[in-house]
């Protein structure tokens, strides 16, 4: 289960990297605009407002997510949705997958499939996380590999869920898109308050923490928590009161059609 009030603490944090991918969607006048993964829908809200004479949606997978989402009373349209089943309408121009398709086991093919079933000169935008090798993500791999808690957990975590933009870019050249493609390290600076638990630990409870605690019982999840937040602890020091917390994400934006466009 999702828990936006959860997903939101950092809420300026999560919002950037969907700003930057936005920024690189050149579309003047898109007839529809669909988030895929929209979560609470804050952002999805603001492609409403860059393109007024689109109709826009949010897609996403959470009951809860898309409750407080249709709370917020804007001219989006919100569904709860699975995204592997979701095909494009004929006058999708823009689609938008925002920090999900990391969740989405074999998500490669499903954006092969996209960039066919998309209009020509349409837009395919998406951005993972790339820090599945940070030691945020060693610690929590490390843990969750000891003896109590292996048989539950190890199947859980994603080693390598992700490729790199040269495969990304590789995959949609060849499925006939101009493919933009590049990486960037957020460098976050997280408020480190006293005996509070560690930033980085309730960073992670909004996201990669979530099958954890959803296969653990409240006993089982306490001390998991509290030892996963010793690792932490070491792996990301405070200094001047907060906690530097590099973060490395990873972007596309595709235009479908667009390869044979420029060869004419």
């Amino acid at each position: 289960m999702w828990d936006p009030t959860s997903y939101l603490r950092y809420g300026d944090e999560r919002s950037r990297p969907f700003h930057d991918l936005v920024a690189r969607v050149a579309a003047d006048r898109p007839r529809a605009a669909v988030d895929l993964g929209c979560g609470p829908g804050t952002l999805t809200v603001t492609l409403a407002e860059r393109w007024p004479g689109a109709r826009v949606s949010g897609v996403d997978s959470s009951p809860e997510m898309v409750d407080r989402a249709r709370a917020l009373d804007a001219p989006v349209d919100f569904a709860v949705g699975d995204v592997t089943d979701w095909h494009p309408a004929p006058d999708v121009d823009v689609v938008l997958a925002n920090a999900v398709l990391q969740w989405v086991p074999g998500h490669r093919d499903l954006l092969r499939r996209w960039a066919g079933e998309l209009p020509s000169g349409a837009w395919l935008a998406f951005q993972v996380p790339g820090n599945f090798a940070a030691p945020s993500h060693r610690a929590l791999r490390e843990v969750a590999a000891g003896n109590r808690w292996a048989a539950t957990l190890t199947p859980l975590l994603r080693e390598t869920p992700v490729d790199d933009p040269v495969g990304y870019t590789t995959l949609l050249t060849a499925a006939g898109c101009a493919v933009d493609a590049w990486e960037t390290t957020y460098l976050h600076r997280l408020p480190a308050a006293g005996a509070a638990d560690h930033p980085v630990l309730t960073w992670m409870e909004g996201t990669a923490l979530r099958p954890v605690r959803a296969a653990l019982d409240d006993t089982d999840w306490a001390d998991f928590r509290a030892a996963l937040g010793i690792l932490l602890a070491e792996a990301y020091p405070v200094r001047q009161g907060q906690v530097y917390f590099p973060f490395r994400r990873i972007f596309v934006v595709a235009r479908t059609g667009a390869r044979a466009e420029e060869k004419q």
